[in-house]
């Protein structure tokens, strides 16, 4: 059962991209006090987006844009849901997922009489980029050089998260929103515009993590082509307390137990299948329990 670490870290780095994007986003919506488990819609809606304005205009980094507008216009649809007409917060993440789901299987059929899958022949995946000097040295060079662009946009994201919550000016004010709305209202804060601006901008980073799967490590869309990622990513966002590098590392972990099972299957182990395939779940229940008894903990166990 030998296992070729250096490829398994390389495919955690690109298993775990849109975990960190989706993570990011996730970390937003927690920050301003909201609950956005519509996160995998708006990362699905971003993938078909991204083939699809890749396949009208002949440009797949145009594709990527479009994937970023439509889940931030998805992030605008659920801030309006929520913020504006009071709609239970699950009730309406549940219902945008829904439509996510059932709303790109539907275009696919009407627009291009396809099903399952969408692949264009005139979309292709972004080039990978082999970074200079990097791509020499053994071991290193195979695990991070060779990526897709979007790979090292997900790692650049982490750190301009952290300044953007807790640098600038309008970060400060999300963390007010969310730690007290009404004292915020009082110093000045718009509590609804800060609100509606950290659900849009977690909707087009949830876009950017669809446009990856699609055309970044691919080259088409495929119905629930995210497979669960959005919940996977708001669990690392709780198991991290929401901040940005713990909920890195907690992206990077589910990202290795993911990649882990995919090399499992075609081994020889003493394990089913259907037990590799549920070992990322697995890690997010273990997450979700361990937050349970750090609460407990902290409370004077």
């Amino acid at each position: 059962m030998d296992i070729d670490i250096v490829k398994l870290l390389a495919a955690t780095m690109r298993i775990s991209t849109p975990l960190l994007m989706i993570g990011m986003a996730g970390l937003l919506s927690y920050q301003v006090g909201l609950i956005n488990i519509a996160l995998e819609g708006m990362a699905l809606a971003g993938a078909f987006g991204a083939v699809v304005v890749a396949h009208e205009t002949g440009s797949t980094w145009i594709g990527v844009l479009g994937g970023a507008g439509v889940g931030a216009a998805l992030g605008a649809l659920f801030a309006l849901s929520v913020i504006t007409l009071r709609a239970n917060l699950i009730v309406a993440g549940l219902a945008l997922n829904f439509l996510a789901a059932g709303g790109t299987a539907y275009l696919m059929d009407i627009l291009y009489d396809q099903s399952g899958t969408f692949a264009p022949a005139n979309v292709i995946k972004l080039t990978p980029i082999d970074i200079p000097l990097i791509e020499d040295i053994p071991v290193v060079g195979e695990i991070i050089s060779g990526h897709s662009p979007l790979v090292y946009v997900s790692w650049i994201l982490v750190p301009l998260t952290s300044i953007f919550m807790y640098r600038l000016v309008v970060g400060k004010h999300i963390r007010a929103v969310g730690e007290h709305p009404e004292a915020a209202q009082t110093a000045g804060i718009s509590v609804t515009g800060m609100q509606y601006l950290a659900l849009i901008l977690g909707g087009a980073l949830c876009g950017l993590a669809g446009a990856h799967l699609s055309v970044g490590d691919l080259a088409h869309f495929r119905e629930k082509m995210t497979n669960d990622r959005g919940f996977i990513a708001l669990a690392a966002v709780y198991f991290a307390a929401a901040r940005p590098g713990l909920t890195a590392v907690a992206c990077l972990l589910f990202g290795f137990f993911e990649a882990l099972q995919f090399r499992l299957q075609f081994r020889d182990t003493i394990f089913p299948n259907e037990f590799l395939q549920m070992l990322p779940y697995l890690m997010v229940i273990i997450a979700l329990v361990a937050i349970s008894v750090r609460k407990e903990w902290k409370k004077g166990w």
